[in-house]
């Protein structure tokens, strides 16, 4: 019986010789390689070679003797033991015949590749309970890069043999209900991408947060992806849009530049375990994304390729040779936690107070925990956790999981979305914020706090414990509405999420949240920079260079605005497709643009922001239009080129037929055209003259999307955001009333489309009951009030009794 199997010769099948990770290299290498799917060639051990060790050796009895009785959770005990069995299995000596195998292995491999000491190897771990659909053991044997010669080949070999006894490998085993004996191990050894001098990372073929399977999501930096796994680096993370590119169109949805430090890379030492070491990243490199786009889109077609063929989400390793260019997929395994949620029930965790934010940084995991901080700085305190205490640290790596599990919450410095800390997390079903960079220097022993990852991508720390409450709802009993329900949509990091809500699509999207919150830059002052437009004085030179660094990854202030911009459109449009999404065109007030970055020295002082410089009217304005044009750009790249033929667009704020006209006929020249590609233009009815001129509009526009908040204020007379005058705002008022049936009315006559997207519906259900009376097409709401409306409207009746 041979002790080594070429990667060539193995697949799937072969689990139960080599483990998880060595039978999936082959699988790939069998049954991929065609479809583009590079994996670099190596060879494993087998689990019969290993056991074989274990009981030529004598371990096998005196492993048993060191567990009997052992209480996994009592850490000093767990430590104890795992420590006395490594040092016995790197005592002893291995088989004869096994040494020779893997000696001639190895000199076959290293065949071709011309000087020895030229080439470096990994030396993985992968058992025979390792990376299945319901299993990850995801880190919990040790792996070992750059490692050079065979003499240390032979040895990284035994450390990986040792490594099954970690501390955190016997724990992990323990609380799945495997048997220690029943477990055994394969070491693969494989020939390393020169990621040290490339790059590499961590992608996953659904959105590891939502369970959004249409994206493939990809984390990067540059050097070695342990930096990444480990959590050491906060990485550059993109998505890519499956259905987009398997249509052969551009498929980004969102690009995130990370911090990354520091790099991974290789030493002069060839000492097992001092072969690699971390460097710091120059500014200039930190200031732009690790891979380009082609490359981004590349790897998610390789995750697709390999999604397809395993018929289940992946977690793929990757990396980017920084000699030959090329990129090559180094690891695959199930995903494990997201995948195995059952998709009949929503729960989703909502905050009911704030408090002052300790700490901020990625969010992992959609819940809400909360208790006392333990702050640690070395394994070595573990014994002083207590279970409900939430675990801070600059970063964990798999000794930490015997207390991960007891954690209520864990925050770490360092770290992305696909780091250790965020991979337990996720599978213990805790939450987590990494990357926040300061959290166990800011955050102090003992202090109460909540720890909320139910807000978006940002995960915040509170100071204090705060009341939230969890909100289930079982997707597959909902009833049928009378009327589509529809979502206000303001946060593109969100959309994933909010997508598994019950929904018809999405009837407001407000652009003007993308640009504060993806771009933060007035778009005037980024035309001022690349020279389309004289920069003004008062834009300082201070402005310009905090501009500049912001927009660093980016080829140029064009390019940053309008890429930001179809990121944002995109990824809404994308979450919610096929149903409509209406993305309203910018609705800033000036006011509001003079907040952004260069803002002032473009924006005039209002006395009345509300009913001035906004809609239509700033759009059609010489001093604005290019601006404007920038969101036609952006609207046309994510509605044309992407081919997202959801999009629908919705102008607001016309004042007269004169507006409506013109900023139709501006959309046109800018490739927006009503009807081209089946685009639909709605207007916002949130002025009485668009009521009370309703048929007429309507000869410029595919429908109305009535904005019950400003068409109230404005037929009321009153600032709705005056306490003194706040009392009288009612959208049930007759006059409001009055305005509103004849603006359905009108769209009901012409056979176009009509919703309303204000929050009146959600908060009066009589005003709802109303609305589907007069025949409203669509209810737009915020989305904490749509499965509460949405049970309340279906038990009015069916749509055919309105």
């Amino acid at each position: 019986m041979t002790d080594v199997l070429w990667f060539t010769e193995l697949g799937l099948a072969d689990l139960e010789q080599v483990g998880g990770k060595n039978a999936s290299l082959g699988e790939l290498i069998g049954n991929l390689a065609t479809a583009g799917v590079r994996v670099p060639e190596g060879f494993a051990t087998t689990a019969d070679a290993y056991r074989r060790f274990l009981q030529e050796s004598g371990l096998e009895a005196g492993i048993a003797a060191i567990l009997e009785g052992l209480d996994s959770d009592d850490v000093t005990a767990l430590a104890k033991a795992g420590t006395a069995i490594r040092d016995l299995i790197r005592e002893a000596e291995f088989p004869a015949g096994f040494e020779e195998e893997v000696r001639s292995a190895y000199a076959k491999l290293t065949e071709g590749h011309g000087n020895e000491s030229e080439v470096s190897w990994a030396v993985r771990s992968s058992a025979t309970a390792e990376d299945l659909p319901d299993a990850s053991f995801a880190g919990q044997q040790e792996t070992f890069l750059n490692i050079r010669g065979i003499d240390n080949v032979l040895l990284a070999i035994k450390d990986v043999f040792a490594s099954l006894y970690n501390d955190r490998a016997i724990a992990y085993r323990v609380h799945h209900g495997f048997t220690h004996s029943e477990v055994a191990l394969s070491a693969g050894i494989q020939r390393m991408v020169r990621s040290d001098i490339g790059a590499s990372g961590v992608m996953f073929t659904m959105d590891t947060e939502s369970g959004f399977t249409d994206a493939v999501f990809i984390t990067s930096s540059y050097g070695l992806g342990e930096a990444v796994v480990q959590g050491a680096v906060n990485p550059d993370e993109f998505y890519v849009h499956k259905p987009t590119l398997a249509a052969g169109r551009p498929a980004i949805l969102k690009r995130g530049l990370g911090e990354k430090a520091l790099q991974m890379t290789y030493t002069e030492s060839q000492e097992i375990g001092r072969t690699v070491d971390f460097v710091p990243v120059t500014r200039e490199q930190r200031g732009r994304f690790s891979l380009t786009d082609a490359e981004v889109e590349q790897l998610a077609r390789h995750a697709m390729a390999i999604e397809a063929h395993y018929g289940r989400p992946m977690d793929i390793e990757w990396g980017k040779d920084g000699v030959d260019g090329e990129l090559y997929i180094l690891q695959a395994r199930p995903e494990t936690v997201e995948s195995r949620k059952a998709s009949g029930t929503l729960s989703r965790f909502v905050l009911n107070e704030r408090s002052k934010v300790l700490a901020e940084g990625r969010a992992i995991g959609q819940r809400i925990g909360a208790g006392q901080v333990r702050v640690l700085t070395s394994i070595d305190q573990m014994a002083s956790f207590e279970p409900g205490d939430v675990l801070v640290a600059n970063m964990t790596d798999p000794d930490w999981e015997p207390i991960m599990k007891k954690a209520a919450a864990i925050i770490t410095d360092r770290g992305g979305r696909t780091c250790h800390a965020a991979i337990i997390a996720r599978e213990l079903g805790i939450p987590a914020v990494v990357g926040t960079g300061n959290a166990s220097r800011v955050l102090t022993d003992g202090t109460p706090v909540t720890v909320s990852c139910a807000e978006g991508e940002a995960g915040l720390v509170y100071e204090g414990l705060l009341d939230y409450t969890l909100h289930e709802t079982a997707l597959d009993t909902m009833p049928p509405a009378p009327v589509k329900i529809m979502m206000n949509v303001g946060t593109p990091e969100q959309a994933f999420s909010f997508a598994r809500l019950p929904h018809n699509g999405v009837g407001l999207a407000r652009l003007e949240f993308i640009i504060n919150r993806q771009i933060g830059i007035h778009p005037n002052a980024l035309l001022a920079l690349d020279g389309e437009i004289e920069r003004p004085a008062a834009l300082s030179d201070y402005t310009v260079q905090q501009i500049r660094e912001r927009i660093a990854a980016y080829d140029g202030p064009r390019d940053f605005y309008v890429k930001r911009l179809a990121e944002g459109i995109s990824t809404i449009a994308a979450a919610f497709a096929p149903e409509p999404v209406i993305i309203r065109l910018s609705d800033f007030k000036s006011n509001e643009y003079a907040n952004l970055l260069g803002g002032p020295a473009f924006e005039p002082t209002e006395e009345n922001p509300m009913i001035g410089y906004r809609g239509a009217s700033r759009y059609l304005s010489e001093s604005f239009r290019q601006a404007f044009e920038l969101e036609c750009e952006a609207l046309k790249f994510a509605r044309n080129e992407m081919g997202l033929s959801n999009i629908k667009l919705m102008v607001p704020f016309v004042r007269t037929l004169e507006e409506a006209r013109g900023v139709t006929e501006l959309l046109a020249a800018n490739g927006l055209s009503r009807g081209e590609d089946g685009l639909e233009i709605v207007m916002m009815c949130e002025l009485p003259a668009n009521a009370l001129l309703a048929d007429e509009f309507l000869d410029y526009f595919d429908g109305f999307s009535i904005g019950s908040n400003d068409l109230t204020q404005l037929t009321l007379g009153l600032d709705r955001d005056s306490a003194l005058v706040a009392g009288a705002f009612d959208e049930r008022n007759p006059a409001v009333r009055k305005l509103l049936g004849m603006a359905i009315a009108a769209c009901r006559a012409r056979g176009k489309y009509v919703g309303i997207c204000g929050q009146g519906p959600s908060d009066h259900p009589d005003l709802a009951e109303w609305l589907l009376e007069q025949g409203i097409e669509s209810i737009s709401l915020n989305p904490d009030a749509v499965t509460e409306t949405w049970l309340r409207l279906a038990r009015t009746g069916d749509k055919s009794a309105v």
